[in-house]
């Protein structure tokens, strides 16, 4: 399991880069759940990120674009793409057009992760269909992080599932949604890939600004164990 935890500016890149984090996500947590950010904003992050020297994977999302605007969808991943990002996340909802969207991700070319938006329950249909396309990691996300964690609106058995589905295809396997240090122990025994924080890592509000202090007590809970996280 690794350490994923998601920034929204240079700042918050490094801060992370230095603070233990094993993985980079880039987004804008005031904007939705996968906001993006703007192209030029991605661009200085990862700029900044290789020049202080830092090798770690970085992720980035391309919004909260709707399953239906299919061709945005797909400028969308072309222009984070673009960016010298190694994944693009797209969020897929669960709406009959998933299918088809993730048809045209697993061919764009890009190296894409399929983030499953969760709220209204997990289609396994669409999963195993992703399983298929040879993704390289597939996620598990929740949109209202008001409303509760993952683990509020999916049960222990529906993440195993998830998380021995993906496993299985070959695929790393990522869970998030306004996780916190007192889910650790739940993560531990689903065993993911990576697991993503950004709420626990705020004081407040996961749009406020990233705490060294509270980033510090997280990175020190999840690498302390046998087991790493990244999300």
């Amino acid at each position: 399991m690794k350490l994923l935890v998601s920034v929204r500016s240079v700042e918050e890149a490094l801060l992370v880069a230095e603070g233990g984090a094993d993985f980079i996500d880039l987004k804008e947590p005031g904007d939705g759940a996968l906001g993006g950010l703007p192209i030029a904003t991605i661009r200085a992050i990862v700029d900044a990120l290789r020049r202080h020297g830092c090798g770690l994977p970085v992720s980035a999302t391309i919004g909260d674009v709707p399953m239906h605007q299919a061709g945005r969808i797909a400028a969308c991943v072309d222009a984070v793409g673009a960016c010298g990002v190694d994944y693009v996340k797209v969020g897929i909802e669960r709406t009959p057009q998933a299918l088809s969207v993730l048809d045209a991700l697993a061919s764009s070319g890009r190296p894409i992760v399929p983030v499953f938006i969760v709220d209204k329950g997990l289609e396994f249909a669409h999963l195993e269909h992703a399983c298929a396309l040879g993704f390289p990691a597939l996620m598990a996300d929740t949109a209202d992080k008001r409303a509760g964690s993952l683990f509020d609106v999916l049960t222990l058995h529906e993440l195993q599932r998830f998380v021995a589905l993906s496993r299985a295809a070959g695929a790393m396997v990522g869970l998030a949604g306004a996780l916190r240090i007192a889910h650790e122990p739940l993560l531990r025994e689903l065993a993911p890939d990576f697991a993503g924080f950004r709420s626990a890592v705020c004081v407040g509000d996961r749009s406020a600004a990233l705490d060294p202090v509270l980033l510090g007590a997280l990175t020190a809970r999840m690498h302390g164990g046998a087991v790493t996280a990244v999300g």
